[in-house]
């Protein structure tokens, strides 16, 4: 159903990839836009293992898109260095396909927005944390990605200094 990756070679393990994505703090999110143009965006997540989890508005070009057609990729890059001498860079980067929901749950919702606040403000208590997303309830949209598909590449020169 998916391609197979054409540099095989460069490819990331799926726990390499997997590792990528629970240390990221942002990537792109491409759906199926308006007028059958994509739309890519980025956008903050967090990743449990099995699904990514985004938030957003509860209207706009994401939600539509969305309930149009919930097939979607995300593209997260881990690392991207220039080598000008190489005239090249290198990097790592993951690509997740799957597909994509609304979560309507509310215990689903808070579980969702609970694991992107424990992410992003590790700092904080569970109190404090709680404290803001009821502040943001109500305006609070989560989005599930379930992951069919995952793809890890890096450059090969990093793949060579790996192997050595």
């Amino acid at each position: 159903m998916f391609r197979e990756m054409r540099r095989g070679k460069q490819a990331l393990t799926e726990d390499e990839a997997k590792e990528i994505l629970y240390a990221g703090s942002s990537g792109v999110l491409a759906l199926s836009g308006d007028n059958e143009y994509p739309y890519a965006l980025p956008i903050s997540y967090v990743y449990d293992g099995d699904k990514l989890y985004f938030h957003c508005a509860k209207t706009g070009h994401k939600i539509d898109a969305i309930k149009r057609n919930d097939k979607a990729s995300f593209c997260v890059i881990a690392q991207d260095i220039i080598s000008p001498e190489e005239y090249t860079t290198h990097y790592q980067s993951v690509i997740v396909f799957g597909r994509i929901s609304i979560i309507d749950d509310e215990l689903q919702k808070l579980f969702a927005i609970r694991k992107l606040a424990e992410k992003y403000v590790p700092q904080h208590t569970k109190e404090q944390r709680d404290g803001m997303i009821n502040k943001e309830w109500d305006a609070l949209c989560m989005l599930e990605m379930s992951v069919e598909h995952i793809t890890g590449k890096e450059a090969r020169e990093l793949k060579a200094l790996r192997n050595k």
